[in-house]
């Protein structure tokens, strides 16, 4: 009797989702708020780029004066410690262009969600390049990344901000525009995210954590004259107290709604915003201070320097 010869393909594709396959093929990697308890984040100790910045050129990088390297990389290691001590894992992106002195903000580098990273194009072009070694850590560390934004799109980190597993707040303005935003809303809703709410970032701002912020499971601090109707409409729908910081002081030049949430109701925000941290504490929300004041002559504090990696989901 001669060989059956077998035609066709045998090896079939498996039906299971990405998401139930990610943290045995992956790694344990997850982010679907801006509060569930923090474990893993990613950021750049500011390195040799920031020598390179002088009296000469730092309005080139945005900045609003020249930092004191030394205090600068004091402070943020003091930032990393307060992580560590809260029971974060701290990633750093170890290189880095030299002529890249933002690089240490590294929100604006990485969107996370619930199954990888959506790496950034940054909308300034003294920024663009920054991304290739923040993928380069992500891939070392097993981040899958499901998208770089791509083709006309640019798109900043900090312009998108988690309200819940279907909720997206997705800012667009000067450092996110629409083909960008497009994108990043195309994955999020192949993720299980059902409202996207827009967000107009005003003239004069970057990003969204200029101006709101999550705090705990239901409250949000937000500069209240210039967050959008529709944004607070959207948040009180989902029964959310609003704190409204009013310190212009506060707000624009020690950036008090810049905080990191470390879990629900416990935040990490800059020193030196004694108005706006008495309103979140009399909401009931925990805080712990940072000296910021060095590295905020770059116009960031510690929501801009860290991107998430991993958060548990909010019970």
């Amino acid at each position: 009797m001669g060989e059956v010869i077998v035609q066709g393909e045998r090896w079939f594709p498996a039906d299971n989702h990405f998401s139930t396959e990610l943290k045995q093929l992956w790694g344990d990697w997850y982010c679907d708020s801006e509060i569930g308890k923090l474990r893993d984040v990613i950021m750049r100790r500011p390195g040799a780029e920031i020598d390179m910045v002088n009296e000469q050129n730092y309005e080139e990088f945005r900045w609003r004066a020249r930092m004191d390297v030394n205090k600068a990389r004091e402070q943020h290691d003091k930032l990393a410690d307060i992580y560590l001590q809260n029971g974060v894992n701290v990633h750093y992106v170890e290189r880095q262009r030299e002529d890249r002195p933002n690089a240490l903000f590294m929100r604006d580098q990485v969107l996370m969600t619930p199954e990888g990273a959506i790496v950034c194009r940054n909308g300034i072009s003294a920024r663009r390049g920054e991304e290739r070694f923040t993928a380069e850590k992500l891939a070392e560390l097993g981040v899958p990344i499901v998208r770089t934004i791509n083709g006309s799109g640019w798109f900043d980190g900090a312009c998108a901000m988690w309200i819940d597993r279907e909720t997206v707040i997705l800012g667009t303005g000067a450092r996110a525009n629409k083909p960008g935003a497009e994108q990043v809303e195309f994955e999020l809703r192949n993720m299980g995210v059902k409202y996207i709410i827009p967000f107009e970032i005003p003239y004069g701002h970057a990003h969204l954590d200029g101006l709101i912020n999550i705090a705990d499971r239901k409250t949000a601090l937000l500069f209240p004259w210039q967050v959008p109707y529709e944004v607070v409409k959207a948040l009180l729908e989902r029964e959310f107290t609003i704190v409204e910081a009013t310190d212009l002081e506060e707000i624009k030049w020690q950036l008090c709604t810049n905080f990191v949430a470390l879990e629900p109701g416990k935040v990490v925000m800059p020193a030196g915003c004694p108005d706006t941290r008495n309103k979140l504490e009399d909401a009931g929300v925990e805080t712990i201070e940072a000296d910021m004041s060095e590295l905020l002559k770059g116009w960031g504090a510690m929501h801009c320097m860290t991107a998430f990696l991993k958060r548990d989901p909010v019970k």
